[in-house]
């Protein structure tokens, strides 16, 4: 059973997580700041992150940060605020999800299984899952879940893999935005703008030499987003 990690300078937020999750099996680990769950990340091998925005030491938008150096594991942010910079914040620097406090322990399981089985598949090395997709300079190998551009490594979360993925294999095909968001998270497309839009920035900035003038990943003004046949 998976690993989680859980951050939060409240200890009683944290005991009642690993209460909910206990009861799927996960095995929790706990930190009370940032600097704590780095230097937990470095020790154990933790498959999932939950961690807080604010917390003192070392915040959670400056750890993801760091932790975005060398990690891709699935990061769910948590906030006790609901505006919408917020959830744009953490998706910017690198988080995965984002459930804001107080929330639904039912909801948060949910949004951990549903993570955890991205990441797992991304991971998988599966021969049924034995292919390469080509767009010009652009190879996506689905097996060992390399990215390359002009034979160059790209480094993309499990997020941005499968949203590339999708469609780069539905080549010349435009995709909408409440498309993308129930094809990736598995879930009702309720506000979905947002989250999906940054996803794609970072992609663009990634696998484009120039993000503003997209080779790969392109916009249909209106409609949604397409990877065009080269």
């Amino acid at each position: 059973m998976a690993n989680i990690l859980v951050c939060d300078d409240d200890r009683e937020i944290v005991d009642a997580i690993e209460t909910y999750l206990k009861q799927d099996g996960y095995h929790i680990f706990k930190a009370y700041d940032g600097e704590q769950a780095i230097e937990l990340l470095k020790r154990e091998e933790i498959h999932l992150l939950i961690m807080d925005i604010m917390m003192p030491r070392l915040d959670g938008i400056r750890a993801t940060l760091k932790i975005r150096e060398y990690s891709s594991i699935p990061i769910i942010m948590l906030s006790a605020k609901s505006e919408d910079t917020d959830k744009i914040l953490g998706l910017n620097i690198g988080a995965d999800d984002y459930i804001t406090k107080p929330f639904n322990p039912l909801e948060l399981a949910a949004r951990v299984k549903s993570n955890l089985r991205r990441y797992t598949s991304l991971g998988s090395l599966s021969m049924e899952n034995k292919s390469v997709y080509q767009v010009g300079g652009l190879v996506i190998n689905d097996e060992t879940k390399q990215v390359t551009v002009d034979d160059e490594p790209v480094k993309l979360t499990p997020i941005e893999y499968n949203i590339l993925l999708l469609l780069v294999k539905n080549q010349g095909r435009v995709f909408s935005i409440d498309q993308i968001y129930e094809s990736i998270w598995n879930e009702d497309a309720i506000g979905a703008d947002n989250t999906v839009a940054v996803h794609i920035r970072h992609i663009r900035e990634k696998i484009e030499i120039n993000p503003k003038e997209p080779r790969y990943l392109k916009v249909v003004w209106g409609v949604g987003y397409k990877v065009d046949r080269q």
